[in-house]
């Protein structure tokens, strides 16, 4: 039904926040979630939505600091990717959402490892897009991170990339992409994302995703069970030219599970951006099959 595939931008309140998600396709208690990466938001789902719709119920919140969903200062909040993947649970239990197929990228990874590894049973396939889970995919440009982790002094801050800029939000898409792929990124997308970021104090929100990052790598042990274990049907997407995640990080995935298949293209960090017909029309058919193995029907 041609209804079924517009997209609908909702807001409700979630754990005392107002949490603004897109949605697509018909409600059910059977869906696709999509977890956008930093600095953006659903708006990275804009073009996948609609043809995902046609086949599934779609889900996709604005992670709260970020898009639409309230952003509390940090005094204010505790942002840790556990505390946010409780806030998206809540919400997809408001939406009576039970299981789904869960898309992370970015720093929504932790965020979904958090959600996937507390109900494994409501994870029906797992899609990962330039999300890390190993050592493998965290090179020397990590460095200065893993010290400043391990000590956070204002001079280990001070040796950081300095990211947090509307240089660094634009280089996020386009550093390391060749010209012919840099011309197929859309500017209003990181312009987008620096006029969020650049609103008093979500500067430092978005350094709290970093430094709890750490604990994310420290969970690395506990991710690799939680593969071995319940085995999720799992597809992982990459542009390869990535800065931030080393490429190596796609057979890692490969290590653990037995259902799997991976996807590179010649693309950066924000593979929507250039490649959305591709990854929507692969996640229809993973959807479709992973709806199949566990009798749902879509």
């Amino acid at each position: 039904m041609l209804h079924s595939a517009k997209t609908r931008h909702r807001q409700r309140e979630v754990d005392g926040l107002q949490v603004h998600y897109r949605e697509s396709g018909v409600p059910s208690s059977t869906a696709v979630v999509l977890l956008h990466g930093a600095p953006s938001s659903s708006y990275s789902f804009r073009e996948v939505l609609p043809v995902v719709g046609e086949y599934a119920y779609v889900v996709a919140p604005d992670i709260p600091g970020f898009g639409f969903s309230d952003a509390p200062t940090v005094e204010d909040y505790e942002y840790t990717y556990e505390q946010l993947s409780r806030v998206v649970d809540s919400l997809l239990d408001d939406l009576g959402v039970e299981r789904y197929v869960l898309f992370v990228t970015d720093y929504s990874t932790p965020v979904g490892y958090f959600m996937a590894t507390r109900r494994p049973e409501r994870v029906l396939g797992l899609v990962v897009q330039n999300g890390n889970a190993h050592e493998a995919g965290l090179g020397q440009g990590w460095d200065s991170a893993r010290r400043f982790w391990a000590e956070p002094t204002e001079e280990n801050r001070a040796a950081l990339p300095d990211w947090l800029t509307f240089e660094g939000t634009r280089d996020t898409y386009l550093a390391g992409v060749p010209d012919e792929v840099a011309q197929l990124h859309p500017p209003e997308s990181w312009h987008l994302d620096w006029q969020r970021l650049s609103r008093p104090g979500t500067t430092e929100v978005y350094f709290q995703f970093f430094y709890d990052y750490r604990n994310h790598v420290a969970r690395f042990g506990e991710i690799a069970d939680y593969h071995a274990e319940h085995q999720p049907p799992c597809m992982v997407l990459w542009g390869r030219h990535d800065p931030a995640f080393d490429i190596a990080e796609v057979l890692a995935y490969h290590q653990a599970l037995t259902t799997f298949e991976a996807h590179i293209y010649d693309a950066g960090h924000f593979l929507l951006e250039t490649h959305a017909a591709e990854v929507a029309d692969l996640l229809v058919t993973f959807t479709r099959d992973a709806f199949d193995r566990a009798g749902v029907r879509s």
